[in-house]
């Protein structure tokens, strides 16, 4: 086990920058989910940490040691990737041992790491076999199975579940995160499933554009995102914004949408009258009700337990509501904004802002 530490990460590939200077620092045993949109920059932080990048400044240390000119090969990590990376002519047994081989550990040692792990993941019965005669879900396994016998520092896994089925993807992550916390290694988890973030992650890693816009635990981050990017990408549906005004004293806000006034419970934020807030509140927050919001509801989603609504404003505003139990409505319906459950960001920076900011 140990612990990993990223100082000031960059990466520019020519002259366009992917990562702008990332600070991390993974406790030993710790699960961290690297989690982001398409193009943010989170598997090329999970392949500079695997040295199959190099930055372009900072520095990787693991356990202590600065790898950041080691090759992949000695920095004792293992890596699971998107498309298990099986050799198609090897047996599992096989597949799982090769590392073993190349580091020429005895042949009792191997068998007795394979073995372990293959009792571990649940596919002794499937040693002899070859990954076509696999499932999707038994083939995630033995990709796995082939860095536990690695007995690494460091696991990394890139996206390793999104070629899985729904239902497969929800038991593999549940295995994942079980097999990690027994083995108490040290892990970075790359994906773009937020669900996969909130239930995998000890802490979460929000990437957006190059940057970690927000480092903290899953709940942390569901209550306080930083800013609105962080607010509206964890969450489905996406959180609620609405344009509004700070009042004389800071103490409550003007929406822009339709003059609503709405005081803020946790305390008065700093600024002159006038400043330029958006108010946010989760879709699952907003309750049916006169005194708030008239929404025009233009699609209604029955998911069974809950629904979900899609409209917008008089003025146009897009606005979702997740009830509970089903509702049928075709046309306006009234919404109140509970005050405990709204969060405050300035509109200029999409900051949070916290009382007397």
């Amino acid at each position: 086990m140990a612990t990993l530490t990223l100082r000031n990460i960059k990466k520019s590939f020519g002259a366009t920058a992917v990562l702008h200077g990332v600070d991390l620092d993974v406790a030993d045993g710790e699960m961290i989910v690297i989690v982001g949109a398409s193009g943010c920059g989170k598997s090329t932080l999970l392949r500079i940490v695997a040295g199959l990048e190099t930055a372009s400044s900072g520095e990787v240390i693991i356990a202590g040691q600065n790898v950041t000119p080691l090759e992949p090969a000695d920095r004792d990590v293992a890596m699971v990737f998107q498309n298990y990376a099986l050799y198609p002519h090897m047996s599992v047994f096989q597949n799982m041992a090769y590392g073993l081989k190349i580091r020429r550990l005895p042949a009792d040692e191997i068998r007795r790491r394979v073995d372990e792990a293959a009792k571990l993941l649940g596919i002794g019965a499937l040693l002899e076999r070859k990954p076509r005669q696999l499932s999707g879900g038994q083939r995630q396994r033995v990709a796995m199975g082939r860095a536990i016998v690695r007995e690494p520092k460091l696991f990394l896994f890139d996206e390793p579940l999104s070629n899985l089925d729904a239902k497969l993807r929800v038991q593999m992550r549940a295995e994942i995160r079980q097999l990690q916390k027994r083995l108490g290694v040290t892990s970075l988890f790359v994906t773009h499933d937020q669900v996969e973030a909130m239930t995998l992650g000890d802490r979460l890693v929000v990437m957006h554009a190059g940057h970690a816009a927000q480092i903290a635990s899953p709940m942390e981050i569901w209550e306080k995102p930083a800013d609105t990017y962080v607010a509206g990408f964890i969450g489905s549906p996406s959180m609620n914004f609405l344009p509004a005004t700070l009042l004389e004293g800071g103490g409550a806000v003007r929406l822009d949408t339709n003059g609503l006034i709405l005081p803020l419970l946790d305390g008065p934020r700093a600024g002159q009258a006038g400043r330029k807030l958006t108010i946010g509140i989760r879709p699952e927050h907003l309750q049916i009700g006169h005194g708030g919001l008239d929404m025009l509801v233009d699609l209604v989603e029955p998911l069974g337990g809950e629904s979900v609504l899609h409209g917008k404003l008089p003025d146009g505003t897009p606005i979702t509501a997740r009830l509970q139990g089903a509702h049928y409505v075709d046309g306006m319906m009234g919404v109140i904004l509970p005050l405990e459950s709204l969060h405050v960001f300035d509109a200029e920076t999409g900051h949070r802002l916290e009382a007397g900011a």
